[in-house]
Protein backbone atom coordinates (compact mmCIF):
# COMPACT_ATOMS: atom_id res chain seq x y z
CA UNK A 1 0.00 0.00 0.00
CA UNK A 2 -0.92 2.16 -1.70
CA UNK A 3 -0.80 0.79 -5.02
CA UNK A 4 -1.83 2.19 -8.43
CA UNK A 5 -5.32 3.34 -7.89
CA UNK A 6 -4.26 5.53 -4.88
CA UNK A 7 -1.38 6.72 -6.65
CA UNK A 8 -2.95 8.03 -9.49
CA UNK A 9 -5.67 9.28 -7.08
CA UNK A 10 -3.04 11.25 -5.69
CA UNK A 11 -2.11 12.37 -8.98
CA UNK A 12 -5.30 13.30 -10.31
CA UNK A 13 -5.69 15.68 -7.08
CA UNK A 14 -2.43 17.26 -7.44
CA UNK A 15 -3.00 17.69 -11.24
CA UNK A 16 -6.07 20.27 -10.18
CA UNK A 17 -4.40 22.14 -7.15
CA UNK A 18 -0.57 22.75 -8.51
CA UNK A 19 0.17 22.51 -12.13
CA UNK A 20 1.34 26.31 -12.98
CA UNK A 21 1.84 27.24 -9.46
CA UNK A 22 5.31 28.67 -8.38
CA UNK A 23 7.42 27.06 -5.46
CA UNK A 24 8.36 30.23 -3.65
CA UNK A 25 9.72 27.99 -0.15
CA UNK A 26 10.70 24.29 0.68
CA UNK A 27 10.87 23.52 4.12
CA UNK A 28 12.89 19.99 4.95
CA UNK A 29 11.38 18.75 8.18
CA UNK A 30 13.25 15.37 8.44
CA UNK A 31 16.28 14.35 6.26
CA UNK A 32 14.82 10.69 5.68
CA UNK A 33 11.75 12.15 3.33
CA UNK A 34 14.83 13.32 1.00
CA UNK A 35 17.44 10.63 1.86
CA UNK A 36 17.19 9.54 -1.82
CA UNK A 37 18.60 13.23 -2.75
CA UNK A 38 21.81 12.70 -2.45
CA UNK A 39 23.34 15.93 -2.44
CA UNK A 40 20.87 16.70 0.77
CA UNK A 41 18.06 18.49 2.24
CA UNK A 42 19.19 22.42 1.73
CA UNK A 43 20.30 21.25 -2.03
CA UNK A 44 16.77 19.92 -2.42
CA UNK A 45 15.08 23.17 -1.11
CA UNK A 46 17.26 25.40 -3.33
CA UNK A 47 16.99 23.54 -6.32
CA UNK A 48 12.68 23.66 -6.55
CA UNK A 49 12.72 27.26 -4.96
CA UNK A 50 11.25 29.40 -7.68
CA UNK A 51 10.51 27.07 -9.76
CA UNK A 52 7.07 26.35 -11.44
CA UNK A 53 5.31 22.93 -11.59
CA UNK A 54 4.42 22.07 -15.29
CA UNK A 55 2.59 18.98 -15.04
CA UNK A 56 2.16 15.71 -12.85
CA UNK A 57 2.56 12.31 -14.36
CA UNK A 58 2.69 8.78 -12.83
CA UNK A 59 4.61 5.78 -13.51
CA UNK A 60 3.18 2.59 -11.61
CA UNK A 61 3.52 3.80 -7.91
CA UNK A 62 5.31 6.61 -8.29
CA UNK A 63 4.67 10.14 -9.09
CA UNK A 64 6.69 12.91 -10.93
CA UNK A 65 6.08 16.62 -10.94
CA UNK A 66 7.89 18.06 -14.62
CA UNK A 67 9.14 21.50 -13.67
CA UNK A 68 9.92 24.67 -15.58
CA UNK A 69 13.50 24.40 -15.34
CA UNK A 70 13.46 20.76 -16.91
CA UNK A 71 14.02 18.73 -14.04
CA UNK A 72 11.44 16.83 -12.09
CA UNK A 73 10.21 16.07 -8.60
CA UNK A 74 9.99 12.96 -7.97
CA UNK A 75 7.69 11.28 -5.13
CA UNK A 76 6.82 7.79 -3.55
CA UNK A 77 4.35 7.82 -0.98
CA UNK A 78 5.76 4.38 0.42
CA UNK A 79 3.36 2.73 3.38
CA UNK A 80 1.98 5.59 4.73
CA UNK A 81 3.34 8.85 2.68
CA UNK A 82 0.40 11.54 2.07
CA UNK A 83 0.67 14.72 -0.23
CA UNK A 84 -2.08 17.30 1.75
CA UNK A 85 -2.77 20.07 0.00
CA UNK A 86 -3.67 22.33 3.39
CA UNK A 87 -4.82 26.03 3.96
CA UNK A 88 -1.72 28.38 4.50
CA UNK A 89 -1.39 28.48 8.64
CA UNK A 90 -2.91 25.01 8.74
CA UNK A 91 -2.19 23.37 11.82
CA UNK A 92 1.10 20.86 11.22
CA UNK A 93 0.25 17.98 10.78
CA UNK A 94 1.87 15.32 13.69
CA UNK A 95 4.33 13.78 10.87
CA UNK A 96 5.02 16.67 8.45
CA UNK A 97 8.22 15.82 6.36
CA UNK A 98 8.02 18.44 3.82
CA UNK A 99 5.99 21.82 3.30
CA UNK A 100 5.73 23.48 -0.02
CA UNK A 101 5.21 27.03 0.09
CA UNK A 102 3.83 28.77 -3.54
CA UNK A 103 4.28 32.21 -4.59
CA UNK A 104 0.39 32.80 -5.03
CA UNK A 105 -0.42 32.43 -1.41
CA UNK A 106 -2.39 29.26 -2.07
CA UNK A 107 -2.69 25.95 -0.65
CA UNK A 108 0.47 24.46 0.61
CA UNK A 109 1.35 21.36 -0.74
CA UNK A 110 2.74 19.02 2.62
CA UNK A 111 4.27 15.51 2.30
CA UNK A 112 3.45 13.91 5.47
CA UNK A 113 4.69 10.45 6.19
CA UNK A 114 4.15 8.63 9.47
CA UNK A 115 6.47 5.62 9.22
CA UNK A 116 9.06 7.38 6.44
CA UNK A 117 9.29 4.54 4.04
CA UNK A 118 8.16 7.15 1.38
CA UNK A 119 10.32 9.88 0.21
CA UNK A 120 10.97 13.12 -2.03
CA UNK A 121 13.74 13.61 -5.02
CA UNK A 122 14.60 15.64 -7.69
CA UNK A 123 15.49 14.17 -10.79
CA UNK A 124 18.00 16.49 -13.12
CA UNK A 125 16.88 16.96 -16.47
CA UNK A 126 14.08 14.33 -15.65
CA UNK A 127 10.82 16.22 -16.80
CA UNK A 128 10.06 14.00 -19.82
CA UNK A 129 10.97 10.89 -17.66
CA UNK A 130 13.22 10.93 -14.73
CA UNK A 131 16.42 8.16 -15.08
CA UNK A 132 15.68 7.06 -12.15
CA UNK A 133 12.21 5.14 -12.47
CA UNK A 134 12.70 4.56 -16.45
CA UNK A 135 13.17 0.72 -15.62
CA UNK A 136 9.57 0.85 -14.56
CA UNK A 137 7.43 -0.90 -16.73
CA UNK A 138 4.20 0.82 -17.99
CA UNK A 139 1.13 -0.15 -16.38
CA UNK A 140 -2.13 -1.33 -18.01
CA UNK A 141 -3.65 1.89 -17.51
CA UNK A 142 -1.35 3.49 -19.82
CA UNK A 143 -2.25 4.42 -23.45
CA UNK A 144 1.42 2.68 -24.65
CA UNK A 145 1.14 -0.32 -22.38
CA UNK A 146 1.47 -3.29 -25.23
CA UNK A 147 -1.09 -6.35 -24.09
CA UNK A 148 0.07 -8.48 -26.74
CA UNK A 149 4.38 -8.00 -25.15
CA UNK A 150 2.94 -8.61 -21.61
CA UNK A 151 1.50 -11.88 -22.64
CA UNK A 152 4.38 -12.81 -24.22
CA UNK A 153 6.82 -11.80 -21.67
CA UNK A 154 4.54 -13.41 -18.60
CA UNK A 155 4.31 -17.01 -20.35
CA UNK A 156 8.31 -16.69 -21.04
CA UNK A 157 8.77 -16.16 -17.46
CA UNK A 158 9.54 -19.14 -14.93
CA UNK A 159 7.86 -18.58 -12.20
CA UNK A 160 4.43 -18.27 -10.29
CA UNK A 161 1.76 -15.87 -11.54
CA UNK A 162 1.55 -13.54 -8.65
CA UNK A 163 5.19 -12.99 -8.31
CA UNK A 164 5.12 -11.82 -11.99
CA UNK A 165 2.20 -9.58 -11.13
CA UNK A 166 3.93 -7.90 -8.29
CA UNK A 167 7.48 -7.55 -10.66
CA UNK A 168 7.10 -3.99 -11.49
CA UNK A 169 9.90 -4.71 -14.34
CA UNK A 170 7.26 -6.89 -15.77
CA UNK A 171 3.92 -4.73 -15.28
CA UNK A 172 3.75 -1.60 -13.08
CA UNK A 173 1.27 -0.48 -9.98
CA UNK A 174 -0.42 -3.94 -9.43
CA UNK A 175 0.48 -5.11 -5.54
CA UNK A 176 -1.17 -7.38 -2.99
CA UNK A 177 -4.17 -6.67 -3.17
CA UNK A 178 -4.94 -5.68 -6.40
CA UNK A 179 -3.23 -9.40 -7.57
CA UNK A 180 -5.20 -11.06 -5.32
CA UNK A 181 -8.46 -9.21 -6.62
CA UNK A 182 -7.31 -9.98 -10.63
CA UNK A 183 -6.77 -13.49 -10.00
CA UNK A 184 -10.00 -14.36 -7.88
CA UNK A 185 -11.76 -12.59 -11.06
CA UNK A 186 -9.98 -14.86 -13.19
CA UNK A 187 -10.34 -18.11 -11.09
CA UNK A 188 -6.68 -18.58 -10.95
CA UNK A 189 -4.55 -19.46 -7.86
CA UNK A 190 -0.92 -17.16 -7.05
CA UNK A 191 0.87 -20.00 -7.46
CA UNK A 192 -0.07 -20.89 -11.27
CA UNK A 193 3.27 -21.29 -13.07
CA UNK A 194 3.33 -18.59 -15.68
CA UNK A 195 5.19 -20.77 -18.19
CA UNK A 196 1.55 -23.25 -18.07
CA UNK A 197 -0.70 -20.34 -19.00
CA UNK A 198 -2.24 -20.68 -22.56
CA UNK A 199 -2.46 -17.39 -24.39
CA UNK A 200 -6.13 -17.02 -23.80
CA UNK A 201 -5.13 -17.65 -20.05
CA UNK A 202 -3.07 -15.07 -19.65
CA UNK A 203 -4.74 -12.69 -21.83
CA UNK A 204 -7.99 -12.80 -19.31
CA UNK A 205 -5.93 -12.29 -16.59
CA UNK A 206 -4.30 -9.28 -17.79
CA UNK A 207 -8.35 -8.12 -18.48
CA UNK A 208 -9.26 -8.58 -15.01
CA UNK A 209 -6.45 -6.48 -13.79
CA UNK A 210 -7.19 -3.38 -16.03
CA UNK A 211 -10.65 -4.07 -14.94
CA UNK A 212 -9.85 -4.04 -10.88
CA UNK A 213 -7.48 -1.39 -11.11
CA UNK A 214 -9.78 0.73 -13.35
CA UNK A 215 -12.63 0.45 -10.65
CA UNK A 216 -10.35 1.21 -7.97
CA UNK A 217 -9.37 4.37 -9.02
CA UNK A 218 -13.28 5.14 -9.58
CA UNK A 219 -14.01 4.74 -5.96
CA UNK A 220 -10.59 6.82 -4.74
CA UNK A 221 -8.71 3.61 -4.38
CA UNK A 222 -8.58 1.46 -1.44
CA UNK A 223 -8.49 2.37 2.49
CA UNK A 224 -8.35 0.16 5.72
CA UNK A 225 -6.87 3.08 8.13
CA UNK A 226 -6.40 6.56 7.95
CA UNK A 227 -2.15 5.68 6.41
CA UNK A 228 -4.02 6.42 2.90
CA UNK A 229 -6.17 9.36 1.93
CA UNK A 230 -6.38 11.90 -1.43
CA UNK A 231 -5.13 15.25 -1.13
CA UNK A 232 -7.95 16.35 0.90
CA UNK A 233 -7.54 14.01 3.38
CA UNK A 234 -10.65 11.76 2.37
CA UNK A 235 -10.48 7.99 2.40
CA UNK A 236 -11.13 5.58 -0.79
CA UNK A 237 -13.88 3.39 -0.64
CA UNK A 238 -12.83 0.24 -2.81
CA UNK A 239 -12.01 -1.78 -0.05
CA UNK A 240 -16.24 -2.31 0.13
CA UNK A 241 -15.51 -4.03 -3.19
CA UNK A 242 -13.03 -6.49 -2.51
CA UNK A 243 -14.22 -10.75 -3.17
CA UNK A 244 -10.65 -12.02 -1.81
CA UNK A 245 -8.19 -9.71 -0.27
CA UNK A 246 -8.71 -9.40 4.02
CA UNK A 247 -11.88 -11.71 3.69
CA UNK A 248 -10.40 -14.81 5.36
CA UNK A 249 -13.44 -17.40 6.59
CA UNK A 250 -15.79 -14.89 4.72
CA UNK A 251 -17.81 -16.97 2.13
CA UNK A 252 -16.59 -16.60 -1.62
CA UNK A 253 -19.00 -13.96 -3.46
CA UNK A 254 -19.12 -16.47 -6.41
CA UNK A 255 -19.33 -20.07 -4.40
CA UNK A 256 -19.67 -19.47 -0.90
CA UNK A 257 -16.83 -21.05 0.21
CA UNK A 258 -14.86 -19.51 2.98
CA UNK A 259 -12.03 -17.66 1.39
CA UNK A 260 -8.71 -18.87 2.90
CA UNK A 261 -4.99 -17.05 3.68
CA UNK A 262 -1.92 -17.87 2.63
CA UNK A 263 1.73 -16.99 3.42
CA UNK A 264 2.80 -15.42 0.88
CA UNK A 265 6.54 -13.32 0.54
CA UNK A 266 6.06 -12.00 4.06
CA UNK A 267 2.53 -11.67 3.37
CA UNK A 268 -0.75 -13.29 2.85
CA UNK A 269 -2.52 -14.21 -0.18
CA UNK A 270 -6.31 -14.49 -0.37
CA UNK A 271 -8.30 -17.08 -2.57
CA UNK A 272 -11.53 -18.97 -2.90
CA UNK A 273 -10.43 -23.11 -2.09
CA UNK A 274 -13.07 -24.05 -4.94
CA UNK A 275 -12.44 -21.54 -7.50
CA UNK A 276 -8.57 -20.70 -7.46
CA UNK A 277 -7.74 -24.43 -6.61
CA UNK A 278 -3.82 -24.79 -5.87
CA UNK A 279 -1.95 -26.27 -8.40
CA UNK A 280 -0.80 -29.96 -7.95
CA UNK A 281 3.00 -29.91 -6.34
CA UNK A 282 3.26 -26.45 -5.73
CA UNK A 283 4.52 -25.30 -2.57
CA UNK A 284 3.21 -23.62 0.25
CA UNK A 285 4.18 -19.98 1.88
Amino acid sequence: MPELPEVETVRQGLAQWVIGRRISAVEVRHPRAVRRHEPGGAHFADVLTGRTITDVRRRGKYLWLPLDSGDALIGHLGMSGQLLLQPVGAADELHLRVRFRFADDGPELRFVDQRTFGGLSVSEGGAELPAEIAHIARDPMDPEFSDAAFVAALRKRRTEVKRALLDQTLISGVGNIYADEALWRAKLHGARPTDALTGPAAGRLLGHVRDVLGEAIKQGGTSFDELYVNVNGESGYFDRSLNAYGREGEPCPRCGTPIRREAFMNRSSYSCPRCQPRPRGSLRG
